[in-house]
């Protein structure tokens, strides 16, 4: 099969023998390949596969099950499917737990299915598993004009939440604002503290990729027992922390990864966001958030895009 390799920081494409499927996996055919930073820290050495993941990048995909492994149930045979993946996601054939798939409705096209798996479960994590948001609370969401973001706002709200957003222009704010969110604030032109706080909000949940500086300024517009969920820091990696302010208001912070959980970790996270949001992904009630659709020969520009910071939701390859 076709894939797309990494070697020295270059993305080209590249020949290999197809997965050899386990027993509780299945082949797909990949259609539309979702592109994420995790990806391009992969291809700049920063983040190698977890043990036993493909070390082909890729961390989610929409395409056709073409071969069943030994136990997986015969009728997902030619199913159109979305799903994370463990690695492999850029080649022609990526070989998928069977029970981390979904059913990609028929009203969906390849490239929206391939821009839900990571952002959606990401959001979904955060804000409802870590960060226990509740109908007529209120949700801070960071780099809110991102795919994780763009899903956060649109699940917070479905959930009946107060949606406020950071995002560095006002063209992203203006897309978030298009996406639901209540508030945006450009971070670059206004303290997202003073906003809040002239604005008399408190967060009862934060999602936070870029830490550093922020943690302080988070608890300072924290309400009571709020939750703290980091998933990056963009800000660097360390921070002087004022404990006495979360202790005060008695904050949990929590620090979230994806790839690296336990494939039973993944399969509860999938049953659970399918439980509660599969059918408002299923009716269409999500813009889901495709910024540029690229075939997957300019899979460098993809990261370039992302490294840039351009874009105001999902970046996806198109595979020919």
């Amino acid at each position: 099969m076709k894939y797309i390799s990494h070697e020295g920081g270059t993305l080209a494409f590249s020949e290999t023998d197809k997965p050899v499927l386990k027993s509780h996996e299945v082949l797909v055919k990949v259609s539309a390949i979702g592109v994420n930073r995790a990806d391009c820290m992969q291809r700049q050495g920063k983040y190698p596969a977890p043990a036993g993941d493909s070390p082909i990048l890729g961390l989610e995909c929409a395409g056709t099950v073409v071969e069943l492994g030994f136990d997986v149930d015969k009728s997902w045979l030619n199913k159109r499917i979305f799903s994370l993946c463990a690695g492999g996601a850029y080649s022609e054939y990526v070989a998928i737990d069977a029970k981390q798939l979904m059913v990609l409705p028929d009203d969906l096209t390849m490239v929206e299915g391939a821009a839900i798996s990571e952002v959606y479960l990401t959001a979904f994590g955060a804000l409802f598993e870590l960060g226990k948001l509740q109908q007529g609370q209120t949700a801070l969401i960071h780099a809110g004009a991102s795919g994780v973001g763009g899903a956060a706002i649109q699940m917070a709200k479905s959930a009946g939440a107060t949606v406020v957003i950071t995002a560095g222009s006002d063209e992203k704010c203006q897309h978030a604002k298009a996406l639901g969110a209540d508030h945006a604030i450009n971070y670059k032109t206004t303290d997202f503290v003073e906003y809040m706080q002239a604005n008399e909000l408190l967060a009862n949940a934060i999602v936070d990729p870029v830490s550093g500086s922020y943690l302080n300024k988070n608890a300072a517009i924290a309400a009571m027992d709020c939750q703290i969920i980091m998933l990056a820091f963009l800000d660097g990696r360390f921070a002087e922390v004022d404990f006495a302010a979360l202790l005060r208001k008695r904050i949990s912070f929590h620090a979230s990864t994806l790839r690296n959980r336990s494939i039973e970790f993944k399969r509860q996270l999938r049953d659970d966001l399918v439980a509660r949001f599969y059918n408002d992904i299923a009716t269409k009630k999500y813009d889901f958030n495709v910024y540029k659709t690229l075939p997957w020969s300019d899979a460098n520009e993809a990261h370039a895009i992302l490294e840039r910071n351009e874009n105001a939701g999902k970046v996806v390859l198109l595979v020919e």
